[in-house]
Parts: C-alpha cells; structure tokens; sequence
C-alpha cells in the first residue's frame, strides 16, 4: 500500500517532466528569436507607404502581436508548471528517505538515553493508550516505534547506518507515476487505466494520423492545394503569352472556394465596366468575348475582376462585402504564383527544360499585382522601351508626370536611377512640377530599388572542356546594390496590403527554343542561409576538382565575404546536350519590383564525344553579345505568340510580323512544318 501511495505522489513529477521536455526548448527558441530579431527597418518609408498603414504598429497592433494564440498557451502552460513545482515542493513526506534521528527530533549521533527520554516523551504524546486519534496510532507505529527499534537495536542500527534503513538492504521496485485510483484494479475504476493507455497509444496517433492524411491529400507541402498545383501543371504551355497567365492564374482551387453572393453582382457588373479594357477582348467579337467570360465559373470572374481591381487600382469601387475577399486573394496571391512559377520551369522535355516564355510572364503578372500596375502600361509607348509601368511604382508619379519627364532622355527607370541625385531634383521640380517632399519621396524609393549584377559561368569538374552527356556544374554570383545600402529589404508597395517579401528567380535559359535549362530562387534576407549554401556548395566544387585543404578553406572564406557583402551563390548541375555552340542567357528575375531584372549572354560550345578519352578545349565567353541561336540543327517551338501584348524579352513586332509570314507559307507549302527559331533582341 505504501509503495502504491509514494507512486501516486510521484504523479505530478512525472507530468512535469513530460510538459518541461517540449515547452523548454520552445520556450528558449522563441525568446533567442526575439532577441535576435534585427531591429533595422528594411521596409520603405516613403510618405505613401506611411499612409497606407502596413508598417505602422498601434499599441493594440502591438498588444495582437504578443498575445497570439500561441504565446497565450505557452504562457498557460507555463502556470501550470509552476503551480505543479509549488504542489510539488510542498507535498507530504510520504517520499522523503526514512531518517530515525528526524523523526525522533534528534541531533545525528545523540546518545542512547537521549534517545529513549525522547521516545518517551512522544510516547506521551502519540501512544494508542494516551492519544485515541487514529492518525497519531498510525504515525506512532509506522514512524515513532520504527524509529526508536532502528536506534536502540544493535542489528537495526547498523543495518540503518549501512544501507540506510534499519531492515537491511532493500529491494530494486519499479512503479508507475500514476494516481492511485488508475492503478486500483480492485475498485470501481478498475478500466481507467485500460482507457488511458488506449486513448493515448492508440486513437490519439490514429486522429493525428487522420488529421495529417486528409490534410496532405489536399494541401501541398507549400500550403498550396494539390487541385491547383494539377490545373497549373496542365493549363502551363510552352507559348503562354505574358498577358495571357492571368488566365492560368485564376484557376487555382483556393480562388474556386470563394463565396458567391447574389449581392454581388451588381457591384462585379460594376468592376467590369472600370477593368474591362485590361482583359483583352476582341473588339471585332466583343459580346461574344464578353459572354464567354461571364460563363466562367462565378467565383474564378469574381477573383479575375478583383485582381483586375488592384491592376487598376480601383479600389474606391469595392463594396465592403468584396473587400474582403479581394484580401483574401492578394494574400495568398504570391504562394500561388511562386507554384506557377514552378510549373512553368518544371522538366517537360527529354532534356529536362522548361518553358521560358511563361516563366517571364508569371514574374511580370507578380511585378503587375504587388506594384498595382496595369498590363496595359507595359507596352513600349512614346520611346519608352518598358513601357510607362516602371515609373508608375514611384509614389506621385503619373502618366502626366511621364510625359513631362520622358522628352528628356529619360527612357527607362533605370537611366532616372543613374542621374546625379541633384540633376534627379532638379528634373522631377523643374520640369515634373513636384514638390520638394514629394521628390524626398520619390528618392527614398529609387534608393530602395535594387541594382542587379550578374556573373554565370558552366564547365565539366576536373576536364577542359564540355563534351556531350557531359554533367555540366553551373555556378553563377547575383549581387545586388541599393542607394540606402541594404542588401535584403521589403519592396515599396503601398497598393499591396500584406508584408510581402522580395524574390528572385535566377534562370539558364535558351530563348531560341524557349527552353529553361535551370532555375534557382534566390532571396537576399536570409544572410545565414546564404553562407551556409555557398559554404558547402564550394566545399562540395574544390572536392570534385580535387583541390587541397587550404584551398578549400581560401576559396570558402573568399564566397563567404562575398555573401556577406549583398552577393548570393547559385550553383547546379544539367547534363550537356548534343554537340553544338548554344548561346544561352542568363535572367535575374524580380517578383516585385518593375524595370530591375536584368541578363547576361553565355555562349557554351559543347563537344562531341570523343572515343579514346581525349578532350578539345572549348570556351565560355560572356558579356553583351547578340544571340545567334544554335549554330546547329535544334528543335524550336512551332506555336504562334499572342502579340497583344509584348514582353520586354519579346521580339520585335517587324521581326515577329516576318517570321509569322515565314511560318504560314511553309504550313501552306508543306504540312509537316518547320521548326521556328525565336531569338530576343531586347537587353537590358
């Protein structure tokens, strides 16, 4: 009985170790994350941004952001743990080492006859014959009596003073630390115990189990429904017009579970008539266009049209019912199209390329949606290559502003980045008409947009040269440069409610049969990522080249000064394919920002192979040349480009006019066709 009595008061340890095991280190990695959470602000600070309140933090913003749900359980559990240790610390003796002299009230080592007046005294006190109390009978027996036999009998004594306890040397026991009433199987609640061991061996894994099966059957890793992922995949093809992803885009199975309300369509009717010169209808068969859209699906118009309303910035023309859910598409607007994204440079071929033209596209829709630009405005217009939408991200900046500014040379963002600040101030007062504040404005933006630089190189570890079949190693540096000095920052987007982080997609890309031979995102925030990629791509590189340990360490060192300085590495593998000279690109690609991507041209010559093991040096030259295609036989996409609208790496209309004769005289004379080769003649 006692042993089952000292296993039950072993009950609260045992539960507060179970909860101390995760909520500790919970708890440290929460708090060494706040500590070193860096207090420097890379968001803008332009008065619109401001304005629109993203950044700015109230004191009940504040409070919210402290008083989560899971901060509150943490802190719950934490009470309880410490009522526990309280409960604990103040709990009956029942557990404590049996110790004679204590319990007699004696100094260790008191002679024998303070021993027996002692006893007699609590004799007194506690005897069944002077104390009716049973408690004081029980205590007399089990405590006073056992104490006083372990003191004064010679054998009780020593086996006290060697092993502990005056009844020798005892036993090995194993309990559980459970209450008593669980381990009562004589008693009324003699299945307690059954029911506990079922319940947490047996259905709680089989709920968490079924929880997380139907979760993942729906869901993606990403967050991102395994539907949308499947209608990506398939709606993706390879001549997938910039101004045509929209379409694809919509068609996410989180947009399909949009509520539908009859009290919206006359505000929907409404957003259409605002937005509708922005979904390309042909005016030759525009109510024909018209009622083929309204056959959509309700909920994949409704969440066009309010994506459309951010294009547009009609945000004035939201009722409050659809306000909230054009929140609810912007917000999981960047996920959905980071997986388009995905889909688009996915393997399709036998050669493991993906599509070029619809991943430039899927990054132009992404630019379209955070700067709340329209696709209209990307049209090269008035000598303005890219069009107006670069400049229409800087705050007070409008078409009228445009027009003023552009008939002084000033043709894309990037030129308006380079001038001397002074000539900038001078430019956007004198001949804009913009105030002073406004121009600081305009300033804070331009010295957050990022300057980017490129540098790419592929060779065959530890060989001269590329032979087909070839595993080519790609390793390419992207650095990146800002006017305030930052290397990761939060893009100016005062029209994008939500924190949205910047993105970058490196790609090795043939434009000529728009294939993509690799892809790679890129994010500057996360310095301590970086360093430990680079660290071990490098590491990896010197070993397959056979390089020497000091090497290693130097070559390390040397990538980790880069990254620290705004530069990150972006390293992988692709197998060479038939012999030929490709002249490939390589793009950095923005998903925020307007006018900053920027390419780099990459000739790779790739041998053929050589039987007997010898190898011809081939070479890589980089830099601004024009791309002659392949200079050999290579299948090309045999599609026609929607023209709409053109991308900025998209061909000239005269050139793109040419080859769509070229291509409709050979359907005409012959009908298994030709393949067409597409080459990009606009750089940045």
């Amino acid at each position: 009985m006692a042993d089952s009595e000292e296993n039950s008061a072993l009950f609260p340890i045992f539960i507060l170790t179970i909860m101390a095991i995760p909520i500790v280190p919970y708890t440290i990695t929460k708090l060494f994350r706040a500590i070193t959470k860096k207090s420097k602000s890379i968001h803008c600070h332009c008065s619109e941004c401001t304005r629109s309140g993203k950044y700015h933090k109230s004191i009940f913003k504040r409070i919210s952001s402290v008083i989560t749900c899971s901060n509150f359980t943490l802190l719950l559990l934490w009470v309880v743990m410490i009522i526990m240790v309280y409960y604990i610390k103040n709990m009956s003796s029942e557990i404590q080492a049996f110790d004679p002299f204590s319990i007699l009230g004696l100094e260790p080592g008191a002679l024998e006859s303070e021993i027996k007046k002692k006893y007699r005294r609590l004799s007194i006190q506690y005897h069944p014959d002077k104390n009716p109390d049973p408690e004081a009978n029980k205590y007399f027996v089990e405590y006073i009596a056992k104490a006083y036999q372990a003191l004064t009998d010679p054998i009780s004594r020593e086996n006290y003073e060697k092993y502990g306890h005056p009844d020798g040397r005892q036993g090995f026991q194993i309990g559980i630390a459970l209450p008593q009433f669980m381990t009562n199987i004589d008693g009324a609640s003699s299945g307690v115990l059954l029911i506990l061991i079922v319940g947490v061996c047996v259905l709680l894994p089989l709920v968490a189990a079924a929880v997380y099966l139907s979760r993942s059957s729906k869901y993606s890793g990403n967050h991102v429904m395994q539907q949308t992922l499947s209608n990506y995949y398939n709606l993706m093809k390879p001549s997938l017009a910039p101004n045509k992803v929209m379409d694809v885009f919509i068609k996410a199975a989180e947009y399909a579970e949009i509520p539908v309300r009859r009290t919206d369509d006359a505000p929907l009717q409404e957003l259409f008539m605002l937005v509708r010169n922005e979904l390309n209808f042909d005016l030759k068969n525009i109510k024909k266009e018209q009622a083929k859209f309204w056959k959509q699906h309700p909920a994949l118009v409704k969440a066009q049209l309010l994506v459309l309303t951010q294009l547009a910035r009609q945000f004035s023309a939201l009722s409050p019912s659809l306000q909230s859910d054009f929140r609810q598409i912007l917000e999981i607007a960047p996920r959905l199209l980071e997986q388009l994204m995905k889909m688009a440079v996915i393997p399709r071929n036998n050669q493991g390329h993906g599509w070029l033209r619809p991943a430039i596209g899927v990054v132009e829709l992404s630019q379209c949606i955070i700067q709340a630009v329209p696709f209209s405005a990307r049209k090269s217009i008035g000598g303005l290559s890219d069009g107006i939408a670069p400049f229409l991200q800087l705050p007070h900046i409008n078409e009228t502003v445009i027009k003023k500014v552009a008939p002084k040379k000033v043709r894309t963002i990037q030129e308006l980045l380079e001038m001397d600040s002074q000539e900038r101030a001078d430019l956007l007062i004198q001949t804009a008409g913009l105030s002073s504040a406004e121009v600081q404005d305009v300033e804070a933006v331009l010295d957050m947009m990022p300057s980017l630089t490129l540098d790419v190189t592929c060779e065959t570890e530890g060989e001269e040269g590329i032979q087909e079949g070839d595993i080519v190693t790609l390793h390419a540096w992207v650095n990146v440069k800002r006017g305030n000095g930052l290397i990761g920052a939060i893009p100016h987007a005062p029209y994008y409610p939500f924190h949205k982080e910047e993105k970058f997609w490196f790609l090795l890309a043939n434009s000529a049969s728009n294939n993509v031979w690799f892809s790679q995102k890129v994010s500057f925030l996360d310095e301590a990522a970086a360093v430990s990629a680079a660290s071990l791509a490098i590491e990896e590189s010197m070993e397959g080249s056979g390089g020497s340990g000091t090497e290693t360490s130097r070559a390390v060192a040397e990538a980790v000064e880069k990254v620290k300085s705004g530069s990150r590495f972006v390293s992988g593998k692709f197998q060479a394919p038939s012999a030929g000279t490709y002249n490939l690109t390589g793009y950095v690609l923005c998903d925020s920002w307007l006018g900053c991507d920027r390419n780099t041209n990459l000739k790779l010559k790739i041998l053929k192979r050589t039987r007997a093991g010898t190898r011809v040096t081939a070479f890589a030259d980089e830099g601004p040349t024009a791309e002659d295609g392949v200079e050999e036989d290579d299948d090309s996409v045999d599609e026609e480009y929607d023209e709409e609208y053109e991308s900025e790496y998209s061909e000239d209309e005269d050139d793109q006019n040419s080859k769509n004769k070229h291509r409709a005289a050979n359907r005409n004379g012959n009908k298994r066709g030709q393949a067409a080769e597409y080459s990009s003649s606009d750089e940045e």
